[in-house]
């Protein structure tokens, strides 16, 4: 659990979510304009990173009850009040859901669901890492043993190891080659994004690789990829500490 004065901390970090896409160089075409529209909670650092790498990597998951409020303001903020979106979770994979038992973005967002916090977003769980069993997704049988422990306010889960299997220190190179064709939807999940708008939901933005390979494979399930949001954004536009951009709900395409 966080003190008082950390869990204030967070979210004032979180109190004005930006525009983060310009920062993510996968996420650019050769014009430099942005292909997809990112809003992100906060900036990656101080009590924000600390608290999201103990979510994910430490077992701490009763940070969801921080975290989430503050992922759920960022999609507000992005939709501006607008109806008919869905939200899609970007996935884990295998062996990052092996070590921790879950994964960070469906539980935030189950989160999310169990609070109403966004009534009108229906939550659309149909991507899917290529090549791996669906049985290592994190499915909603998954996702309820974890979150049954944290409505129960069970403690006293083991830490697990940091590092092995994620981006962490890749270059954009080996991050767009490591991703690149490695979503797809789920099996007999293929008609549920035809026509619909869909915003992207991530933990964290770094190069933006992981959203473009997602918005990808919703893109060729017949889906419209409106946009996305995160949680953290590494890169943060110098003025992110500061203030919120001008219009950060124009990051929604209106198609």
């Amino acid at each position: 659990m966080l003190c008082d004065s950390c869990a204030r901390r967070v979210r004032q970090l979180c109190k004005q979510p930006f525009r983060a896409e310009l920062e993510s160089p996968a996420l650019l075409d050769v014009d430099g304009k942005a292909k997809i529209g990112v809003v992100a909670a906060g900036p990656y650092r101080d009590e924000l990173a600390r608290s999201l790498l103990a979510f994910k990597h430490h077992g701490q998951w009763r940070l969801a009850a921080v975290l989430a409020p503050c992922l759920s303001k960022a999609v507000k903020t992005a939709i501006g009040g607008r109806s008919g979106y869905c939200l899609v979770p970007v996935p884990s994979s295998g062996k990052a859901y092996r070590k921790r038992g879950f994964s960070p973005v469906h539980l935030l967002l189950f989160f999310i669901r169990m609070r109403r916090m966004l009534p009108l977003c229906p939550i659309l769980d149909v991507l899917r890492k290529s090549g791996e069993p669906p049985a290592l997704m994190a499915g909603p049988d998954a996702i309820r043993q974890v979150t049954g422990r944290l409505i129960d306010e069970v403690s006293g889960h083991a830490a697990v190891e940091h590092g092995g299997g994620g981006q962490k220190g890749l270059g954009r190179g080996e991050r767009a080659r490591r991703v690149r064709g490695s979503m797809r939807l789920r099996r007999g999940r293929t008609g549920e994004l035809k026509g619909r708008k869909c915003i992207l939901v991530d933990d964290v933005l770094t190069t933006g690789a992981t959203l473009a390979e997602a918005a990808r494979a919703v893109t060729a399930a017949g889906g419209v990829v409106s946009g996305a949001v995160v949680l953290a954004a590494t890169r943060p536009p110098a003025y992110a500490s500061i203030a919120a951009v001008d219009d950060p709900a124009s990051v929604i395409k209106t198609q």
